[in-house]
């Protein structure tokens, strides 16, 4: 039986689809998995199947089990709001697969930002539903316990995007190694590990988050600095000073929502790491595909390093970020 055999067989053994001829459509965008959407008698649906290697020129292997913990997040975070998150209908015996609902209508918000639709409110929502999603698992036992991916998450964040830019930079490899070492070590809350303008769907009801399979118990900082990274990339890359604006709209609805340490601790942590964030998607395992002008990189690069050596609270980090050369 092939891989997409086995699929429909898992499709129709949890009673998705019936005995009919079932059409896998694959959906495109990602690098880490293979994604389909597949009409059922009760509408349409999704279903993902993690790579172990990804989509990218260089070497970057994965374990596949990431797509359970995608799983865990996608459930723990419907429990916050069932609003920013699809509905799990089904865990499929191949590949760590998994079946969710289709949400319809909704465009992905990267899609809009490149459009020039910016909505700097949407930004801030997107800062809230964060923040909710950590204050309701900061210092919970029980998902701790629920999220062993240290291993998982070090694949496919701290060695990609930290530790391959140290070992080239040894100027900035302390800085970069420190970082690496105290965003491993703690474990504050559920951390969704890939917030990005391309997981996020805008729809009426606000934000819907896919793509969790990097989720770990761990520093929240990390998906406040990722999901801004996004921002201040495209910022440069558009020129769109809105852009920026979302950025600080981001931020700052973050912090409204932080109730389980000091705002100002984590805002700093945030900030080191959005600076090193930048700079490996530019030197990195997975630089930004669109940042192809050479002067478009470079000024991230120079602000990424400065950054990196002079260590700046993420808010401030915002406010003076420049999307043009000086």
């Amino acid at each position: 039986m092939t891989a997409d055999a086995e699929i429909v067989a898992g499709l129709r053994d949890a009673g998705l689809v019936g005995e009919g001829d079932v059409v896998l459509e694959p959906l495109t965008g990602g690098v880490s998995c293979d994604v389909w959407k597949v009409e059922t008698p009760t509408g349409p649906i999704v279903v993902k199947r993690p790579l172990e290697q990804l989509r990218v020129a260089a070497e970057w292997h994965a374990p596949v089990e990431r797509g359970q913990s995608e799983v865990r997040w996608l459930r723990r975070a419907r429990g916050v709001d069932a609003r920013i998150a699809p509905e799990v209908l089904a865990e499929l015996p191949v590949g760590h697969a998994f079946a969710m609902r289709f949400v319809p209508g909704c465009p992905v918000w990267k899609d809009e930002l490149i459009a020039g639709r910016v909505d700097v409110d949407f930004a801030g929502a997107v800062g809230r539903s964060i923040a909710a999603v950590h204050a309701a698992t900061a210092n919970s036992a029980a998902d701790r316990d629920a999220f062993p991916t240290d291993a998982m998450f070090r694949a496919l964040r701290v060695d990609p995007f930290l530790l391959f830019v140290a070992q080239k930079d040894a100027e900035l490899a302390p800085a970069i190694y420190a970082l690496a070492d105290d965003l491993t070590s703690r474990k504050v809350a559920l951390v969704h590990g890939d917030v990005s303008p391309k997981n996020i769907l805008v729809s009426a009801e606000g934000p819907v988050f896919l793509d969790a399979e990097c989720a770990v118990y761990g520093d929240p900082a990390f998906d406040l600095a990722f999901c801004t990274t996004h921002l201040l990339l495209k910022a440069v890359w558009l020129d769109d000073e809105r852009l920026g604006q979302s950025a600080a709209a981001l931020v700052e609805a973050y912090r409204a929502g932080i109730d389980w340490e000091e705002p100002a601790g984590l805002l700093l942590r945030a900030g080191k790491l959005t600076a090193a964030l930048l700079l490996a998607r530019v030197e990195g395992k997975s630089p930004a595909p669109y940042l192809t002008d050479p002067d478009h990189r470079r000024i991230v690069r120079d602000q990424a390093r400065a950054l990196l050596r002079a260590p700046t609270p993420l808010d401030a980090l915002v406010s003076h970020w420049q999307r043009t050369l000086p």
